[in-house]
Parts: structure tokens; C-alpha cells; sequence
């Protein structure tokens, strides 16, 4: 495991994916009774991952999530490449349309949220931002004079540029002066400066207590950097916004499957079902593949050409 670890720091891969990983790990030298992986190979993987679906019930993508996670033991940590797994139970992932609001119920969901928690969740709405991208915004990636946000690292390890709404121009400069003042007792406490990527840190030793380098986001209490041990403010926690959008959903009385993550749906949706085009929305949602992005198409109010029920009489 202390190899894996050098491995994962090496080509920077995310703390949540080196935990993810590291379980799967462990849970695969448990299932063949705490034999080496090195003295493992394709047909034992094939059966763990079998194990998974036939008697764990797992998802299809849990499944694939263990698959990575091996591939990388073997590939990356072993040098010793898996090669065919042969025949062993793969799930396949069923498709599912996503669940997207209307712009009346986004409005009423985002006005039954929380007040501390209404500006993040309006921010995701009126960008299309991963949940992540956005908790991870400095403050320097907001230029509400240029009328766009950057967004850092996201997904595939690229930058993007999306729209700045707006409509929350006023309420985020009031969220800012409140961030400041933290900012400034931070700074008089001598507490760390924020986690910088990579090797900005050694590089640019002042940037970690830089403003701009801040969290628009930031939590209300510090924490300990499980990596360095050092305790310092980190951006707000992606379970308070998943909570706040439960709460919302309970308060407004929706029977929808609704998460953060419908809000980016629902953006993407709304765009299309304004005229704009897709590729367009592709750019913005940071897709690879404008394939993922016509999903979209399937959700509208009028997908195509309007067709009329002839039960409701005709054309």
C-alpha cells in the first residue's frame, strides 16, 4: 500500500480517488485470503470482479470502479500488466435519462434551500458547474467584469470558461466582504495559508495566503490536511450543499430524484430549450464528447419538432 501511495502522489491523482482505490485494493488481496497481488493475475481479478456482481449485487459502475482500481495496481504499482481478463461477469451500465426541473422548480427548490447555502446552489444552477468545480473556485477565477468564471482542473484535468450570472453579482460581493473578514482573522491567527496545487506551494511561498488564491467557498471551521497533517481552512464540504438540497427538496414537496447534480442538468436543458446550440452547451459543460452532451435533447419540453398526442386531438 506505501507503494501505491508514492504512486498515486506521483502522477497526482485526486484524495478521493487514492481512497476509493486503495479499498478496492485491500478488499481484492482479502477476497484470495491476503495473497500477494504479484502472485495474482488476470483470472483471479476476473473473479473477484465477478464475486462483485453475481454475489454483491453491485452496481455496474461500482464494478467498473474496481476494474480501474486493479488495472492501476497491475499497470502502474506491479509493472504487470493484466492482458485479457477472459470470461467474467461485466455489468453493463443501463442508460438512464437525467432528471431535470422546470425554471419554476429550480426557483422554488433554490429559494426552499437554506439561506447560508442559496448562493452556492444558485452559482451550480446558473453555470452548469460540477458540484466540486464549484466549491473549488478562488477567488481569483471570478471576474464578474469580464462576465465569466474559469474553472480550474476540472474533469479530465482541463480549464474551461463558463458564463457569470448576473443576477448574483450583488449577492456574491456581500458573500465576499463576509469572506474577507474571515480571510483577515485567518491572517491574524498565523493560520496555514489555503492548499495549493502541485508545486505552487514551494514555488510561490506567499500565493497560500495570496486573496486571491482564496476559497469563494471557504468552511466555517479549519481542518487537517490529511496529507501534510497541516491544519488549515479548506472550501466548504461537498455534503453540506448534498444536505441542503435534500432539505430543499423535502421543504418544496418534490417527488423527483433530485441532487446537486440536477441543477447541471437542468442548466443544460434550459440553454437547449432557449435555442442555443449544442455545441455551444458542450464547450460550457466541459464535455469530451458532444455525444454526452445530446442527452440533453431527449429531456426538453419539445425535443425536436413539436409532436401533439392524438389524444389530446390531433395535430
Amino acid at each position: 500500500m506505501d507503494q501505491c501511495r508514492e504512486v498515486f502522489r506521483f502522477y497526482h491523482y485526486a484524495l478521493r480517488t487514492e481512497e476509493a482505490y486503495s479499498d478496492w485494493i485491500r478488499r481484492f488481496i482479502h477476497f484470495h485470503q491476503k495473497r500477494h497481488p504479484k502472485d495474482l493475475g488476470a483470472r483471479e481479478v476476473a473473479a473477484f470482479l465477478s464475486h462483485l456482481a453475481s454475489d454483491l449485487k453491485v452496481a455496474p459502475a461500482t464494478q467498473a470502479q474496481a476494474l480501474n482500481a486493479l488495472v492501476f495496481l497491475y499497470r502502474d504499482v506491479l509493472i504487470q500488466p493484466l492482458g485479457p481478463l477472459g470470461e467474467w461477469g461485466r455489468q453493463s451500465r443501463p442508460k438512464h435519462l437525467p432528471t431535470v426541473l422546470t425554471r419554476e422548480q429550480v426557483l422554488k427548490l433554490l429559494a426552499c434551500a437554506p439561506p447560508p447555502h442559496q448562493l452556492p446552489l444558485r452559482m451550480l444552477y446558473g453555470t452548469g458547474m460540477r458540484l466540486l468545480e464549484g466549491l473549488r473556485l478562488r477567488i481569483q477565477d471570478v471576474t464578474a467584469e469580464r462576465g465569466q468564471i474559469v474553472i480550474r482542473n476540472a474533469k479530465g484535468f482541463k480549464d474551461r470558461v463558463t458564463m457569470f450570472p448576473e443576477s448574483i453579482e450583488a449577492p456574491l460581493k456581500e458573500h465576499l466582504v463576509r469572506v474577507r473578514e474571515l480571510y483577515q482573522r485567518d491572517r491574524e491567527a498565523g493560520v496555514a495559508g489555503v492548499h495549493l496545487p502541485y508545486a505552487l506551494e514551494r514555488k510561490y511561498p506567499a500565493a497560500a495566503t495570496d486573496w486571491g488564491w482564496q476559497w469563494v467557498f471557504p468552511a466555517a471551521t479549519l481542518s487537517t490536511d490529511p496529507r501534510t497533517g497541516i491544519r488549515r481552512r479548506h472550501h466548504l464540504h461537498e455534503t453540506l450543499l448534498q444536505r441542503a438540497v435534500k432539505l430543499a427538496v423535502r421543504a418544496a414537496g418534490f417527488t423527483e430524484r433530485v441532487s446537486c447534480h440536477t441543477l447541471r442538468h437542468s442548466f443544460a436543458t434550459h440553454l437547449l430549450e432557449a435555442g442555443y446550440d449544442i455545441r455551444t452547451i458542450q464547450q460550457l459543460l466541459g464535455h469530451k464528447d458532444v455525444a454526452t452532451t445530446m442527452i440533453y435533447t431527449h429531456v426538453m419540453s419539445k425535443p425536436g419538432v413539436g409532436v401533439r398526442s392524438p389524444l389530446d386531438g390531433g395535430r
